[in-house]
């Protein structure tokens, strides 16, 4: 078929009509829902599509990535299965970051993505993990392979957003970051929210 012919009729749902990915749980597609200019938290609505406002960001703490989503991932039980701190996951598509040398100030966009690690969070006793990745092709930091090789200053940047981006005047954030983990872990919170997907939401259509 010419590729010309090869398009959506119609745009798609960013989390259920789009593919994970080239080659997951290597390298996945992100649709990103927030940049790291924005201070205001969007999210995808998950009737429509379409980017909704969540909230104003309620620190001065700005994402210090890219932010997103992973399509056709759930965060069910063989997430959950993967916490030694809780029995439940937070029923979200997988949340994703993604770093970039170069500055990219526009959301509802789609990257290639290389899994290097992730955050276990739990909030409001739901595993709520954040996954890290590069983007595929950057020019700085395209090497990467496993979160070790990132500096340390990056991750705690967002350790720290994580850990106070739904903190607000008098009272606390239940949320807490258990551990950082590997590349290779990160891969299996990948495969199983694949799995979640399919468990959840059967084997979609192209």
């Amino acid at each position: 078929m010419d590729e010309n012919e090869n398009f959506y009729h119609w745009r798609p749902h960013p989390w259920h009509g789009l593919e994970t990915g080239p080659n997951p749980p290597h390298i996945v597609y992100a649709y990103i829902e927030i940049t790291p200019f924005d201070s205001i938290k969007y999210e995808v609505d998950k009737v429509t599509g379409y980017l909704r406002v969540d909230r104003p960001q309620r620190t001065s703490s700005l994402p210090p990535t890219l932010y997103g989503l992973i399509p056709r991932t759930y965060c069910g039980p063989n997430v959950a299965d993967l916490s030694e701190f809780t029995d439940q996951a937070d029923g979200d598509p997988l949340d994703i970051c993604v770093v970039s040398e170069r500055p990219i100030d526009h959301s509802e966009i789609i990257l290639n993505a290389r899994v290097v690690g992730g955050f276990h969070m739990i909030d409001g006793g739901e595993a709520d993990d954040k996954i890290i990745a590069i983007l595929e092709n950057d020019n700085y930091w395209g090497e990467v392979t496993d979160v070790a090789e990132l500096p340390g200053a990056l991750v705690e940047r967002l350790r720290h957003y994580f850990s106070t981006y739904k903190l607000f005047p008098g009272s606390r954030a239940n949320i807490s970051i258990k551990r950082l983990y590997d590349s290779q872990f990160a891969k299996r919170i990948v495969e199983a929210a694949i799995q979640d997907y399919k468990d959840k939401f059967g084997e979609l259509s192209e």
